[in-house]
């Protein structure tokens, strides 16, 4: 069977509900499942034990991240997730070490993870328009996503030895949160989710 584990960072906390979130979870169920993809569902808003959730990740063959950016990191009850996950992962199939050797310490950083053969695969949602990051002169100096504020959580992943399958990101989701918009995302990701799965579900076979 191919495991998909889908985290749900839709973080409950001021202004912010998370139901954005909770529908973008429901979506990727929803396409998954009628792919034939097995889904387990973590969402960080409630408890959860460590070594569990670990046991999560070692289950999956994909790691699906969904959350909203909150001063350009992620949620702080995810951050808080994640470092407890991963310290109960220490030796226990989500890494090892930090891949260095004594004998050359310079060299080798970041290669000690244990989930080699395993994808993640990240959505995350945005006030911000999509024209602060590609256009000239505005806030994020061209920058993506991707290579500007997600850079050090794409590398955080790597570090467990997990391959990046894929990122989408919802801009513009307050002040142009219409029905049309959202309808038309709902679309747009749904076809974009089912492309990037058909193409990597031969890989999670072999």
């Amino acid at each position: 069977m191919k495991n998909i584990f889908i985290i749900n960072g839709g973080q409950k906390f001021a202004h912010s509900g998370g139901s954005f979130n909770n529908t973008i979870t429901n979506w990727t169920q929803e396409t998954l499942k009628k792919l034939g993809f097995e889904v387990r569902i973590t969402n960080i808003n409630d408890e959860f034990d460590a070594n569990q959730e670990a046991e999560n990740f070692k289950w999956a063959d994909v790691v699906v991240y969904h959350f909203p950016v909150w001063w350009f990191q992620v949620p702080n009850r995810l951050k808080f997730y994640i470092d407890e996950v991963f310290t109960a992962g220490h030796n226990n199939g989500i890494y090892k070490s930090d891949g260095r050797s004594r004998v050359n310490p310079a060299i080798n950083y970041g290669t000690g993870g244990l989930m080699q053969g395993k994808y993640y695969f990240v959505t995350t949602s945005w006030n911000a328009p999509e024209t602060a990051f590609t256009l000239e002169g505005e806030f994020f100096n061209q920058h993506s996503v991707d290579e500007g504020v997600l850079f050090g959580f794409h590398r955080m992943n790597a570090f467990t030895g997990m391959k990046n399958l894929g990122s989408f990101h919802f801009h513009d989701m307050e002040k142009q949160a219409t029905q049309e918009r959202i309808d038309n995302y709902e679309a747009e990701y749904k076809n974009y989710l089912k492309s990037v799965f058909v193409n990597v579900e031969s890989e999670i076979l072999n």
